[in-house]
């Protein structure tokens, strides 16, 4: 499965798997046993997030079926078989979790409560027997390979309802869910269930499988998901639909024009739709049903590519509303009528302030905003910061840089008309820090990466994900680490550059070894010291 785009939950499950099997090949202490708990709580609570956004589509499905039962009844009842195979696989693991625990400690365990698993409990956490004997078995006819075949199954299950066109959605069920046996290594062929079962202590095992818990639910979700788009994909559907009206503002200056689009979100490329301006009236059909109609003498506006367009210039101050049918035949040969109500507002000028990129200022960059006052030349504006300062380079835009993030910048505009100086107002900006940027090795923030390849990179490196900006920062330090016989080897680089000490440890790791690139040290354009997230990596 490897090369696979993962979903953002797949990687927040990794990232705890990564850790997991990191303490895993270390001693085992009081400390590590510890430290499963911690992980195996984190899970629980990823699981918890799981399972509430998967109700939420649930109840998506509800809400949807009732207003169209004939047309979402197959997805949901597709839905309701999905959630069903999950529930009993997601019990059908917390069940051998409570046999492995009453079994090393007895049925009347305080960490079996409710028929749960509770991690925090366990007393006997360093058992290396208890769950091999449960899930492996004498010659390997224990619970494990049940499992795998549950897991399989449901993993195909799930696989039936997705159209093999759509890779995303398959790859996420497929790497979630996988289930083939590891790469051979040192001459052993290692199983599903050896690699996950044999020679673990028990609370590590228990934290594997509410990880595999996690999976079922990840699963379920982007199964559900997908068959909540199938509703209307491929389907023009006029009962889910409502008419929709894009004006080109709300807010009109006595004597310029307003314009305005009105169609339907998803329409019929084969057929324009009708736009009928008026009153309107609600009826009911003889199946009890509701529909509408015009009442008394209705215009009918122009249409372009689609859209009714509807364009008036105002002449006087005040709240506008109008409104009407949008009309279209079905295929049956019947009309369907939505109706749009709509309002706008023609006043006198006012002040207009907008940032350029975003909704913050960020402290130690230079933000953009545009600045005008419909009516007023921009060189007759002027405008205030009561946090920072602010200065115009063009026309209506300015550049702010706040001072501080304790509070909010507040930005006053007054105007100049006929040689009167007026207040505009104000206008409110939340102050945020720049966010961290993520530490990259060979251009990834960690995965399976070859020996040669490792050992070839010149550095550590910080790029910023998803930010407006175009910022720089530069990694001042960070450690190379790994575990050799039990023991960690690591070199500290005062710089972004491996130093030749790391490059020896990269170069004498062994296949399946894990190397980690932590105590990362970035400053950025605000000289703020940041300290990034570990970068790990498996050698293969």
């Amino acid at each position: 499965m490897a090369g696979k785009k993962e979903t953002p939950r797949q990687k927040l499950i990794g990232m705890m798997y990564l850790v997991l099997m990191a303490l895993l090949a270390l001693n085992v202490s009081v400390e590590v046993l510890d430290a499963f708990v911690v992980v195996d709580d984190g899970l629980s609570r990823t699981i918890g997030n799981f399972m509430s956004k998967n109700e939420r589509t649930y109840r998506e499905f509800d809400q949807r079926y009732a207003e169209n039962p004939q047309r979402v009844g197959p997805w949901k009842e597709k839905a309701d078989s999905v959630r069903e195979k999950a529930n009993e696989l997601y019990d059908y693991i917390e069940e051998l979790k409570v046999e492995i625990v009453s079994t090393a400690e007895g049925e009347d365990s305080e960490a079996i409560v409710d028929g749960i698993v509770v991690s925090d409990r366990i007393v006997q956490r360093e058992n290396l027997s208890v769950p091999g004997q449960v899930m492996l078995g004498a010659h390997d006819r224990g619970k494990a390979r049940d499992l795998k075949n549950a897991i399989s199954d449901y993993r195909d299950f799930l696989l039936t309802f997705v159209d093999e066109d759509n890779e995303g959605v398959i790859s996420a069920i497929e790497t979630g869910l996988d289930t083939s046996d590891p790469p051979p290594k040192d001459g052993a062929t290692p199983t599903w269930e050896t690699q996950n079962f044999s020679y673990i202590p028990m609370i590590g095992v228990i934290t594997l499988m509410t990880k595999m818990q996690g999976d079922v639910r990840n699963a379920e979700g982007n199964a559900i998901n997908y068959l909540l788009q199938q509703i209307d994909a491929g389907a023009f559907m006029f009962n889910a639909l409502e008419a929709t009206v894009i004006p080109n503002t709300n807010h009109v200056l006595q004597g310029n024009e307003y314009e305005a689009e009105v169609f339907l979100a998803a329409f019929d490329t084969t057929q324009a739709p009708e736009v009928l301006l008026g009153d309107y009236r609600t009826v009911t059909r003889s199946d009890g049903t509701t529909d509408y109609e015009m009442v008394g003498r209705a215009d009918t506006l122009p249409v372009r590519e689609g859209r009714g367009v509807y364009n008036i210039r105002p002449t006087r101050t005040g709240r506008f509303d109008w409104g009407g049918l949008v009309r279209m035949r079905a295929s049956d040969g019947s009309y369907i009528n939505r109706p749009f109500e709509v309002s706008y507002q023609v006043a006198d000028p006012s002040l207009v302030v907008s940032p350029s990129r975003m909704n913050v200022f960020y402290q130690g960059l230079e933000n953009p905003v545009e600045i005008s006052i419909p009516g007023v030349p921009a060189d007759q504006i002027n405008a205030r910061i009561n946090n920072g300062n602010i200065r115009r380079i063009s026309g209506t835009n300015y550049i702010v840089e706040p001072e501080t993030t304790s509070r909010e910048a507040v930005i006053s505009v007054t105007g100049t008309i006929n040689g009167e100086t007026r207040d505009f107002g104000t206008r409110e900006f939340r102050v945020r820090s720049v966010p961290d940027p993520v530490a990259v090795v060979a251009g990834r923030t960690g995965g399976n990466i070859g020996r040669g390849e490792l050992a070839e990179q010149m550095g550590v490196f910080a790029e910023m994900e998803g930010f407006e900006f175009d910022l720089e920062f530069t990694v001042q330090s960070f450690t190379v680490s790994t575990s050799v016989g039990g023991y960690v080897r690591d070199a500290r680089s005062n710089s972004n550059r491996i130093t030749e000490e790391q490059r020896d440890i990269i170069e004498s790791a062994r296949a399946d070894q894990r190397i980690y690139f932590d105590d990362i040290i970035a400053v950025g354009p605000d000289g703020e010291q940041r300290r990034l997230p570990t970068v790990g990596f498996r050698i293969n």
